[in-house]
């Protein structure tokens, strides 16, 4: 008998228009689920250390640059490394933060453009920065520094790229020098002797 419609059973019809159980996305056996973002890594760090970087990334307005990333190293100074290393250029974190060109030029100098893990690091090269100028890898003697800062947690695989932990603040050689010009050139409190 030709019918002009699909017939369905009660029981299928009630199975269809009944809410859906939500699907459990999960990667398929044999594949990596996908590793969380550089900014999500450093977000989600254990032990809180990176809250001072990511306060300048997006003071900076950073935040979607570091998103968009791909394949990129970020040299990534923790919170104690922010200290000491403000406190040894004699600036404060208002200072840096409220700068936003000078913030923009000293992250961009911890961002290389390229996966490099601690096997491509040892043998000492120079590699540009997104900013433009060169750091300096070294490993002598058992310890591994980037332009003499010692890096204390290498290898920290993100979704976008690699996170080698580094214990200071690395400040461009033109950013230094401008700073140093810019301290020489205030002058210096008069002091009135005593009457």
């Amino acid at each position: 008998q030709v019918i002009d419609g699909v017939l369905v059973p009660p029981s299928v019809l009630a199975a269809l228009q009944a809410p859906a159980a939500p699907v459990e996305t999960e990667a398929p056996a044999g594949v990596a689920a996908a590793r969380p973002s550089i900014a999500e890594t450093l977000a989600s760090d254990a032990d809180g250390r990176f809250t001072t970087l990511l306060a300048a990334i997006n003071a900076a307005g950073l935040g979607d640059e570091l998103a968009n990333l791909d394949g990129a190293t970020l040299l990534a100074p923790t919170n104690d490394a922010f200290t000491a290393s403000l406190t040894t250029l004699g600036l404060s974190p208002a200072d840096v933060l409220g700068n936003s060109d000078l913030l923009t030029q000293i992250l961009n100098y911890h961002i290389l453009p390229g996966k490099y893990f601690f096997r491509n690091l040892t043998s000492g090269p120079a590699i540009a920065t997104l900013q433009g100028e060169e750091v300096q890898f070294d490993l002598t003697d058992g310890a591994f520094t980037v332009n003499g800062v010692s890096i204390s947690d290498i290898d920290n695989v993100a979704g976008n790229g690699v996170i080698q932990v580094i214990d200071g603040v690395l400040v461009p050689p033109s950013v230094l020098a401008a700073l140093q010009a810019q301290e020489e050139a205030t002058p210096a409190p008069e002091v009135t002797p005593p009457v």
